[in-house]
C-alpha cells in the first residue's frame, strides 16, 4: 500500500512538472527524514530546523562565514558597542546585560508585532522543567528579562562567558497565541498551537508561513503576510518525504522533485553515485561541515560501562576503510567530537587504528575472554551482546552499521542491528535513553560550541528533569563537568585552547561516545536553482530562503 502511494505521487507530480518548469514559482524539495513537529522548542533534529527556518526567524545565526549576525535582531550587542555590559550578579560574582532591539518591522504572520513580551513569555516557558522543552540550560542562566519598550529587552544574565553574545538559533514563541497553552505547563508540549494547529498564521515570523503540515508526508510553505523583508522569490515550497533515499532518487529522476538539500535529503555516498551517473543533469554541490557521526553508548549497559570494552570498539572497527568505500573519501576519520574545521581542534589525541589484535586483548582484559558460538562470554556465562539502533531507510547507515557488526563479529562481539523510523529514534529512543547498547547518528553544530548539553551530567535526560538534555549516554565525569564550566567562562582564547585541548583528551579516553566521522554534505541542485549557500555548521540554508531564486 505504501508503495502504492509513493508511485501515484510520482505520477502526480511528473505529470505537472512541464507547467512547474515554465513558471518556476513552486520548488519541490524532496526529503528523507520528516518531523514529526514543527514545535521549536520540543526537539533539536536537522529536519525540524530546516524546515522551520523557513518560517520562523531566530534572533541571531551564523553566516555562511561563520560571522554572527541579527535576523530578527537589529544590532548584535557587544562591549564595545555598549549593547552590552558587565553587572554584579551577587558574592562577588559577574554576569553580563544584553540589550536586544528586535526588527521594528518584525510581525507575526497575523500581522501581531514580535516584541518584547514574547521573550518574556519564551523565557518563562523554556525554563518551567514540565514544558517539554529539550533543553533550558541557557535560559536558566537569565536572571530577568527587562522590558525597554514594545521592541527592546535586556537579559540580565549569571555569568560572562567567551559567547556572552551569542543568541544564535533562539527562537521567540509568539505569546499572544501561545499562552492558553502554557496555562497548564506540564501538558504544554502536546497542548502548543504547533503540535495542534501548525498552519495558523501567527506562529510565524518569517518570509512562508506554513500552509499545510502532514506528519510523516509533507508540508507546504507559502508567503508570509507579515514579513516585510526582502520578497521571496517562490509562491509556494513543498517539501515531500519519502520512505527512503531510493525512493527520493527515482522521484528526483522522474520529476516530481526539483531539488535534494544536504540537510535532510539524500546521504552523501549516494549524491556522489548519482553525480557517476548524472553529471550533466544536475548541480551538485558538497560541503564539508561541523557534523560529527557518532555511536552514542548507553553506559547503562552492563558490559559497555567498561571504557575497555568501548575502546575495543573502535579498535575493531575500520572506520578508514568505511570512509573511502561507503563515502568516496569524502568524509575524515574522527578522534574526538570537536570537528577540526573548528580553530580548537588538536590532532594529538589518543587514537584507535584498526587493530583487531588489540580490540581481542582489551576484550580479554576486561574479562570477556570465553568464545562460545563465536562469541564471548564473561565468567559468569553472559554474551557480550548489544542493539546497534540507527534511523530505517538510511542506506549509508544501514550499510555502516551492517560492516560494523561485522568487523565486531570477528573479535566475538555480538551487535544487533534495529532500525527504526526517524520519528521515534530521535523522539523516543533517544531522548528517553531507551536504547540497549549503541546508537548512531550525528551531530551538527555551531562555531566553538560548548557541548554542555551532550557531555555534562546535568544534561542527562531523565523523568526528574522533564527529559531535558541531550546527554543521552548517562556520561557523569566531574572532571568533564568543571572542564566545561571553565571552557565557557574562560575569555583569553590562548587559556581557553588549552581547556578544549583537554575536553578533547578526556573525551578520546573516556569515549562516552565512539566518534565514526567528521562529515561532508552533498546538494542536488537543478541548473535553474540559484542563491543557495551552504553554511558548513547548524545554520541551515533556509535561513536565507528569501535569497533563493530561479534564473
Amino acid at each position: 500500500m505504501r508503495a502504492q502511494a509513493i508511485a501515484l505521487a510520482a505520477a502526480i507530480l511528473a505529470a505537472a512538472a512541464p507547467a512547474q518548469a515554465q513558471t518556476r514559482d513552486t520548488l519541490t524539495i524532496g526529503l528523507s527524514t520528516f518531523p514529526t513537529s514543527l514545535q521549536p522548542l520540543t526537539g533539536a533534529e536537522l529536519v525540524r530546523n530546516y524546515i522551520l527556518a523557513l518560517a520562523q526567524r531566530p534572533l541571531m545565526a551564523h553566516d555562511a562565514e561563520w560571522n554572527l549576525v541579527c535576523l530578527l535582531c537589529t544590532t548584535v550587542p557587544t562591549f564595545e558597542n555598549g549593547l552590552a555590559r558587565e553587572i554584579d550578579v551577587g558574592d562577588g560574582k559577574k554576569g553580563v546585560a544584553l540589550t536586544v532591539t528586535i526588527r521594528p518591522d518584525a510581525n507575526w504572520g497575523d500581522g501581531t508585532p514580535v516584541t518584547a513580551k514574547d521573550m518574556i513569555f519564551t523565557n518563562t516557558v523554556k525554563k518551567h522543567p514540565g514544558s517539554g522543552v529539550v533543553s533550558g540550560e541557557f535560559d536558566r542562566r537569565i536572571l530577568k528579562v527587562e522590558q525597554k519598550d514594545e521592541k527592546t529587552f535586556t537579559l540580565h544574565i549569571d555569568r560572562v562567558t567567551f559567547d556572552y553574545n551569542n543568541l544564535a538559533g533562539y527562537r521567540l514563541l509568539p505569546a499572544h497565541i501561545e499562552a492558553k497553552a502554557f496555562a497548564t505547563p506540564n501538558e504544554y508540549a502536546k497542548r502548543s498551537a504547533y503540535e495542534t494547529s501548525p498552519t495558523l498564521p501567527g506562529l510565524w515570523t518569517g518570509p512562508f508561513r506554513i500552509g499545510e503540515f502532514v506528519t510523516s508526508a509533507h508540508a507546504v510553505a507559502v508567503p508570509n503576510e507579515g514579513w516585510r523583508g526582502m520578497n521571496p522569490h517562490f509562491k509556494r515550497i513543498v517539501l515531500r518525504v519519502f520512505e527512503n533515499t531510493a525512493a527520493l532518487e527515482a522521484n528526483l529522476l522522474a520529476g516530481g522533485v526539483d531539488y535534494i538539500p544536504g540537510e535532510g535529503g539524500l546521504t552523501l555516498d549516494q549524491v556522489i553515485a548519482l553525480e557517476a551517473r548524472h553529471p550533466q543533469r544536475f548541480r551538485y554541490l558538497y560541503k564539508e561541515t561541523t557534523s560529527y557521526s557518532h555511536l552514542d553508548v548507553n553506559l547503562e549497559h552492563p558490559a559497555l560501562q567498561d571504557r575497555r570494552v568501548r575502546q575495543a570498539l573502535l579498535l575493531a572497527a575500520d572506520r578508514a576503510a568505511i570512509a573511502r568505500q561507503v563515502y568516496g573519501g569524502k568524509v575524515a576519520v574522527a578522534h574526538s567530537s570537536v570537528n577540526r574545521l573548528q580553530w580548537m581542534a588538536v590532532d594529538d589525541v589518543k587514537k584507535y587504528p584498526f587493530d583487531p589484535a588489540a580490540a581481542k586483548r582489551l576484550l580479554d582484559a576486561a574479562g570477556w575472554s570465553e568464545l562460545k558460538g563465536g562469541v564471548r562470554h564473561n565468567a559468569k556465562g553472559e554474551r557480550l551482546t548489544f542493539t546497534l539502533a540507527s534511523v530505517a531507510g538510511i542506506k549509508a547507515n544501514e550499510l555502516v552499521m551492517s560492516v560494523l557488526a561485522g568487523q565486531w563479529r570477528q573479535v566475538g562481539i555480538d551487535a544487533r542491528i534495529r532500525g527504526q523510523p526517524a520519528r521515534v529514534f530521535f523522539g523516543d529512543t533517544l531522548q528517553r535513553r531507551k536504547f540497549d547498547g549503541l546508537a548512531f547518528f550525528g551531530w551538527i553544530v555551531s562555531p566553538e560550541s560548548v557541548p554542555r548539553t551532550i557531555v555534562h551530567s546535568s544534561m542527562i535526560p531523565s523523568a526528574a528533569n522533564g527529559w531535558q538534555g541531550q546527554n543521552f549516554t548517562g556520561y557523569r565525569n566531574p572532571e568533564m563537568d568543571t572542564l566545561i564550566d571553565r571552557i565557557e567562562r574562560e575569555l583569553d582564547k590562548g587559556k581557553r585552547q588549552a581547556l578544549w585541548r583537554r575536553y578533547q583528551e578526556i573525551y578520546a579516553e573516556d569515549l562516552p561516545a565512539l566518534p565514526m566521522f567528521f562529515g561532508a554534505i552533498g546538494f542536488v541542485m537543478p541548473p535553474w536553482l540559484e542563491g543557495i549557500r551552504p553554511t558548513g555548521h547548524s545554520a541551515t540554508t533556509t535561513l536565507w530562503v528569501e535569497q533563493w531564486r530561479a534564473k
